[in-house]
């Protein structure tokens, strides 16, 4: 059995990990492809490096040209990180006729269109699995598992420090900056932590994830982004008291052929699967029009978790190599773009308001709701106990968010607000 050799861009966590499961299921994996699988070369950056596991020198390179261009190296599997670069290492590993595994969500998701289409021009496979939520099998699940559905509604948490922090906020009554900074003690958090806690790190993976789903090409500047910076534990704390939990989500929505995709803080229903989410754990909740309600939850990073959904693709690789049908799955968005205005998308909405405590505020501020076609499902009227001045928490119905919009300008010239203190999106 003539083996199918691999070369490694990354020895970093993830590397390690591929390099692990690979030499220590190898039994496992050549019983299941028909031939061994070896790691040929690794592309690392400094060869003196002290490393956690035992690999031959002989097989260290700092150039990763000389990975991509080895003749006798069938596959590629990048992991280590950036964007420009790892594209001009894929293209031309592609051009070379090799096939590639890759958990890069950022070049997935700015170029990811590109690649596949270069994948199917040279009849190789692209898999990226592990570049969303880490060892949940959702990529694949969303190709294969509902290729005869369509899917109307993907909402995920898909980024473990997010999550992590307002599971903190919210079992211990915490502030936001001391559990991002408990957070980046524990090596949840980055030092620069605005990748992950301004939702880029999960508008990146919701590209991916609507590309798939919707079957049409989705870009990065299609996806509505807010943060969580600005969450108190105030707002979760009502939220609570509602009975919803504050959680990071990316949301795709589409109803006919129009979508929208979007990642905010959004209060979502204790009854709803999803709200008991909580740690560093990722989950993506999947509604189709055939198969209703599913949703797939597990570890969203880590080096085992990451490295298992990483070897499960090259498992597929070699498995197409053997039956000669790679490049036949590679999943090119066909639908034309079509966006969602601001008039269709529609969600209900939770809002604390911080307004003079006196009489007629209330039958102000619902009026500016009538007049743009905003109705309510509740109010709520409290005593600020720190100033004079009175809260009020509404939760309205589904509203477009053009109306929205309309509210929030209008509350800007009612002199009875004194500031509008929090607006979410709710779910469930």
């Amino acid at each position: 059995m003539k083996p199918v050799k691999v070369g490694l861009l990354g020895l970093g966590t993830v590397g390690t990990g591929v390099v692990r499961i690979v030499e220590g299921h190898q039994e496992d994996l050549s019983s299941q492809v028909g031939s061994p699988i070896i790691i040929e070369k690794v592309a690392v950056k400094n060869l003196e490096k002290a490393r956690s596991i035992e690999i031959e020198q002989s097989k260290l390179t700092e150039d990763p040209w000389e990975v991509i261009r080895d003749p006798e190296i069938d596959v590629i599997v990048e992991v280590m990180g950036g964007v420009e670069a790892a594209k001009e290492y894929i293209l031309e590993a592609l051009d070379r006729g090799k096939h590639i595994v890759t958990a890069n969500k950022d070049l997935m998701a700015l170029y990811g269109s590109e690649i596949m289409a270069k994948a199917l021009e040279k009849q190789c496979d692209v898999f990226y699995e592990a570049s969303v939520a880490g060892g949940i099998p959702i990529i694949r699940t969303l190709i294969e598992g509902f290729s005869s559905d369509r899917i109307v509604k993907i909402m995920g948490i898909v980024n473990g420090t997010t999550n992590y922090i307002l599971s903190k906020m919210s079992q211990e009554d915490a502030s936001y900056e001391d559990v991002l900074k408990e957070a980046q003690e524990l090596g949840y958090a980055e030092a620069d932590p605005t990748s992950d806690v301004e939702g880029l790190d999960a508008a990146r993976k919701m590209v991916i994830l609507g590309t798939l789903g919707f079957r049409t090409n989705v870009e990065l500047s299609d996806v509505d982004v807010r943060g969580i910076s600005s969450v108190s534990k105030e707002d979760i704390a009502y939220a609570k008291k509602l009975g919803y939990e504050m959680k990071l989500l990316g949301i795709a929505d589409r109803q006919d052929d129009e979508f929208s995709v979007s990642v905010q803080p959004t209060m979502v229903k204790k009854s709803h699967p999803i709200a008991a989410v909580n740690g560093v754990f990722n989950a993506v909740y999947v509604h189709g029009e055939a198969v209703g309600e599913t949703m797939f939850y597990g570890a969203g990073a880590g080096e085992m978790p990451t490295a298992t959904s990483v070897v499960a693709d090259l498992v597929a690789v070699v498995k197409n190599l053997k039956l000669g049908v790679n490049g036949l799955k590679a999943m090119v968005p066909y639908k034309t773009k079509k966006l969602k205005s601001d008039e269709q998308i529609a969600y209900k909405n939770f809002l604390l308001l911080e307004v003079d405590d006196k009489a007629g505020v209330l039958a102000q501020i619902t009026q500016v709701f009538g007049e743009y076609d905003v109705s309510l499902e509740s109010v709520v009227q409290s005593p600020n106990e720190h100033t004079p001045d009175a809260e009020i928490i509404i939760v309205t119905h589904h509203a477009s968010k053009a109306n929205m919009d309309k509210v929030l300008k209008h509350f800007e010239t009612l002199k009875v607000i004194r500031r509008v203190k929090s607006v979410y999106r709710v779910e469930g």
